[in-house]
């Protein structure tokens, strides 16, 4: 069974996504990819879902964020089950596709950003130190699951749209959930920290119904898993949208760099407040209370096309 698992099965108006991300080794150059098949973000995907069940494979994508110092690039496009094509050890969205050869994943990039649709063409390998079989429960019901696929991990990325050319620390996860994320969370916030051959990652879901579930793992280079103390909360300085952006660290943190900052969630490069010191932090806060207002699902189709 491939590790990657691209063609598992997705429930009738469910969701899963494969996210890999990569920092490079001097901190100034950062990657996202996220390849979705039932869009969790997408307006349209909202909107049909309130009609009746839907195939997730009708709301599919690949998102690809560039992060480089003098301008980065952005593209999600989201298409109809016509352009997808996966197997267990490939995923396709139109010209774009992620394929894993049992030692290493490669991304081939061949999008256009939006609004002003600029090319973003190049390729991504990420090779795992350590692979993970193990997935988590994100809330009381198993209804949402993570799994930390190559939780260590490193990364070459050669670009020609723009000409950008880096390695360094990466990191890859899969979640899935038989319902869509605003149905059980109100906001959640992840990160992960790499030092040396180890990862730590905090993950902390408040749910609708008022309980939250708190996990802290550390991988290192050979595969073991340990439980790691969840941190206190370290409040950071709110985006221009006023997302709450909250992180978990023993010492002080500041924001190296915001990578996004939309009506509804943050994308950070974190570092401890000392000069130079500690190791790069990737964070995310997601606010699904906001997701769920008519008027962020409004702007967000400026960002996300759907092409059939």
């Amino acid at each position: 069974m491939s590790e990657f698992a691209f063609d598992a099965a997705v429930p009738q108006s469910g969701y899963r996504w494969w996210y890999l991300d990569g920092v490079s080794t001097d901190g100034r150059f950062g990657l996202v990819i996220i390849a979705f098949v039932g869009s969790v973000f997408s307006p349209y995907y909202f909107r049909a879902r309130q009609r009746g069940p839907v195939d997730p494979e009708d709301h599919c994508a690949i998102n690809v964020c560039l992060y480089r110092p003098g301008g980065d690039r952005w593209a999600m496009t989201e298409r109809s089950a016509r352009a997808l094509k996966r197997s267990a050890r490939s995923f396709a969205v139109g010209r774009s596709m992620l394929d894993w050869d049992g030692t290493r994943l490669t991304a081939e990039v061949h999008a256009r950003t939006a609004p002003f649709f600029r090319p973003l063409e190049g390729r991504v390998t990420l090779t795992p130190t350590a692979l993970n079989a193990d997935g988590f429960d994100l809330d009381g019901q198993g209804r949402h699951r993570w799994q930390p696929l190559a939780p260590v991990a490193s990364i070459a990325v050669d670009f020609d749209e723009p000409d950008v050319t880096w390695e360094g620390h990466a990191y890859a996860d899969t979640n899935y959930g038989e319902r869509m994320l605003e149905l059980d969370f109100t906001t959640w916030d992840w990160s992960r920290a790499t030092a040396g051959n180890a990862t730590t990652v905090c993950y902390v879901a408040n749910q609708l119904d008022g309980s939250t579930r708190s996990l802290g793992l550390r991988f290192d280079g050979t595969g073991a898993v340990t439980p790691a103390r969840v941190p206190p909360p370290c409040e950071l300085p709110r985006g221009f949208w006023r997302v709450e952006r909250t992180a978990r660290s023993d010492t002080p943190l500041v924001v190296a760099r915001s990578l996004e900052d939309t009506p509804f969630y943050t994308r950070s490069l974190l570092r401890t407040e000392e000069h130079g010191g500690g190791n790069v932090m990737v964070h995310e806060s997601l606010d699904m209370r906001r997701f769920r207002k008519a008027w962020v699902r409004t702007l967000l189709p400026f960002r996300m096309p759907r092409f059939r």
